[in-house]
């Protein structure tokens, strides 16, 4: 009869802790999805945002210098290669910053035919990079710590899988957006 107990309580122990680690490696896996699609989201709000750019550029609303130091830095952020995308990136935000900071620009720019519409599309692409970007960095930072558990670690739940990293741009928005 002891035996048996005994038997019986190593089974409900390896029961449990075969349902506890399924159940680690499947949030793991949830995680590993959250962070694919919060990397998804930010790249579509980068073009997105590049694309606004060049379309502001294009629009013969900015003065020619304006326009083609904007359209050159949203080309670069669209082009460039997973070593180099944070730097153009944070590039395009400074000179984003510089255009749209210069003295009256949203009053000329509401002015010009099609104007408002641009600055409002502007405004909002500028604004869903800083959330997509926060999104993914949070969604990096509970992946890694997930990751980094020792249960994780020691039965390699992750399998191959590295450590996510960090998208680390300039993106604060230019000054003059309109308070949210």
């Amino acid at each position: 009869m002891n035996t048996t107990i005994v038997f019986l309580l190593v089974a409900v122990v390896l029961v449990l802790t075969a349902v506890y680690i399924s159940w680690r490696a499947g949030r793991l896996d949830r995680l590993h999805i959250r962070l694919e699609l919060a990397r998804e989201a930010l790249d579509v709000a980068l073009v997105r945002r590049a694309a606004v750019c060049l379309e502001l550029a294009a629009s013969r609303i900015l003065d020619p210098a304006t326009s083609l130091v904007l359209a050159s830095a949203a080309h670069l952020a669209r082009t460039a290669g997973p070593e180099e995308r944070e730097q153009a990136e944070s590039d395009l935000s400074r000179t984003l910053r510089a255009v749209m900071d210069q003295e009256r620009f949203r009053e000329k720019l509401a002015e010009a035919a099609g104007g408002a519409e641009l600055l409002a599309e502007l405004d909002e692409a500028v604004a869903k990079v800083v959330y997509a970007r926060r999104f993914y960095n949070n969604a990096v930072a509970v992946t890694r710590v997930a990751q980094r558990r020792w249960l994780a670690r020691t039965l390699r739940l992750a399998g191959h899988t590295e450590y996510p990293e960090f998208f680390e741009i300039d993106d604060e928005p230019p000054r003059m957006m309109p308070a949210e």
